[in-house]
């Protein structure tokens, strides 16, 4: 059964949702990011998927106090990412709470350091996220467009080891559209041994059932639970 992972993504500290990565259109929610974990929590979650979207745009993580302020209010697993760039920010995301950092631009454009922390710290807390658009990769919090084709990013990983991957289709984020089931249908196809993460484009149960048939391991989802089109309650059978 695929697991559901609820999502919260944070700029100046508080909930917040984007359109297709674009920082001009996002939407801000009530609820603190703490009062959101507790409610997660109270669900019956285990697991929170925390994205820094300034610590994205600014290269290095900005909300760790947020961070701390969940791990010590909840009892949650979170995965921390946005702007990790060196050891000190691993170490600091580490100490404020998070049990995984999730990486994008630095495994794209670093891979040899990423291995080096697998070493020092377990490629089992490190989740790596793939954005793609059209199939090739964007990074700095989806405002560079590479020439990197999603399979070509996932395969010298998947030699070495590491085993989960998030892939967030751009162009389906914060549409409520549906998701790329295609996409990730066929890399779990070509690469059978990891734990393919879907995000993006979540609007229904229909989906994540669909995502489940596809083979994915998990869905992350976010802007649906904060409209209510998908209720936490309703996603008791997926914990």
């Amino acid at each position: 059964m695929i697991q559901v992972i609820p999502a919260m993504d944070l700029i100046n500290g508080k909930c917040v949702r984007l359109e297709q990565g674009d920082f001009s259109k996002s939407t801000l929610y009530g609820s603190s990011p703490v009062e959101m974990a507790r409610k997660i929590e109270d669900a019956g979650f285990r697991r929170l998927h925390l994205v820094d979207l300034d610590g994205a745009k600014s290269g290095r993580p900005a909300n760790l106090h947020i961070l701390e302020a969940i791990a010590k209010s909840t009892t949650l697993m979170v995965d921390y990412g946005g702007g990790i760039k060196c050891t000190e920010d691993v170490e600091n995301v580490y100490k404020a709470g998070a049990k995984i950092i999730n990486l994008g631009t630095i495994a794209v454009k670093n891979p040899s350091l990423v291995f080096a922390w697998a070493q020092q710290f377990g490629a089992d807390k490190i989740w790596l996220g793939a954005d793609v658009f059209n199939k090739k990769l964007m990074i700095n919090g989806w405002k560079v467009h590479t020439d990197i084709m999603i399979e070509d990013f996932i395969k010298p990983y998947a030699d070495k080891g590491f085993k989960h991957f998030f892939c967030t289709d751009i162009s389906k984020d914060g549409m409520l559209a549906g998701c790329a089931t295609d996409l990730y249908r066929q890399l779990i196809k070509s690469f059978p041994g990891i734990e393919l993460i879907a995000s993006g484009g979540v609007s229904s149960l229909a989906d994540i059932d669909e995502l489940n048939l596809a083979g994915c391991a998990a869905v992350i989802v976010g802007k649906a639970i904060y409209e209510e089109r998908i209720k936490l309650s309703d996603l008791k059978k997926y914990l």
